[in-house]
């Protein structure tokens, strides 16, 4: 698969289905949207067809309100259809802020609560260590998520089963609810505090789908240990106007905000040759 390609379908999708709702998780959505891609394009072994089969590929969004993307990118894998997808949020629904995996088709862990997801996939990446599985266990994690001291409690217990079937995406997108990761809570070097937790670990850019294919790669060589790879991203990555936006955790548009979207999703839709309407 054309991996640029799909993460461009899933921006363009993403932002659809925010602005449908009328407002949400722009930021922390847009901003692993270039892994999703690489993840879902050409990765992992899932389908729509072999959603329950114990041997494929699992995947936590731990980082759970950047939801919306994940939704994208399973809507155009053909997890559920087109009314399914743009119910978002809404009373009811099976698709809610947050990934929850009795709801929604295809997904494999209910997340939301931050801090949590991380320690779920260390769960399933040890009981498939046991059962002798050579599946992956790949996870997202946000860098302000790692404020919460229960990650790095997984992360060691990760390191010293060694879980060389996890690989875990720090999403450095430099924000976080409210505000710089640095003002709230400086991480330092991911890398390093990585990699002294017993994991194998690198940097590489966030937005380069090639970059995140052949650090996949790359980690799938190694053995005896857990894998991060830290993305370099940017908050609302891909959509100029969000990325320059100070406050695009959360957005409740206003009307220029909603115009301003609009037109962005009018660009996507240009480069992605679909109709917006």
């Amino acid at each position: 698969m054309d991996t640029q390609k799909f993460a461009d379908q899933i921006r363009y999708y993403t932002m659809k289905e925010l602005d449908n709702l009328g407002f949400g998780h722009f930021g922390g959505s847009l901003s692993i949207v270039e892994t999703l891609a690489v993840l879902y394009g050409n990765v992992m072994n899932v389908s729509p067809e072999k959603k329950d089969d114990p041997d494929r590929d699992y995947f936590v969004l731990s980082k759970g309100h950047a939801g919306p993307a994940l939704y994208a990118t399973l809507f155009l894998k053909g997890y559920f259809d087109e009314g399914f997808f743009y119910s978002l949020n809404q009373n009811g629904t099976n698709l809610p802020s947050h990934p929850d995996r009795i709801k929604t088709p295809g997904v494999d862990m209910t997340t939301g609560s931050l801090g949590q997801g991380i320690s779920a996939a260390t769960g399933i990446a040890k009981g498939n260590q046991l059962l002798g599985k050579e599946n992956y266990t790949f996870a997202i994690v946000g860098d302000g998520e790692l404020n919460e001291g229960q990650c790095w409690e997984a992360f060691q217990f990760a390191a010293h089963q060694k879980l060389d079937h996890l690989i875990v995406f720090i999403d450095d997108n430099k924000k976080q609810l409210d505000g710089y990761t640095t003002d709230i809570c400086d991480p330092f070097d991911f890398v390093e505090k990585m990699q002294a937790f017993g994991f194998s670990s690198w940097c590489v850019d966030g937005s380069d789908v090639l970059a995140i294919e052949k650090a996949i790669v790359k980690a799938k060589q190694l053995k005896g240990r857990p894998i991060a790879i830290v993305l370099d991203t940017v908050k609302g990555q891909g959509v100029p106007y969000l990325e320059e936006l100070a406050d695009n955790h959360h957005i409740r548009p206003d009307e220029a905000a909603k115009a301003a979207i609009k037109e962005a999703i009018v660009t996507l839709a240009e480069k992605i040759e679909v109709n917006p309407q």
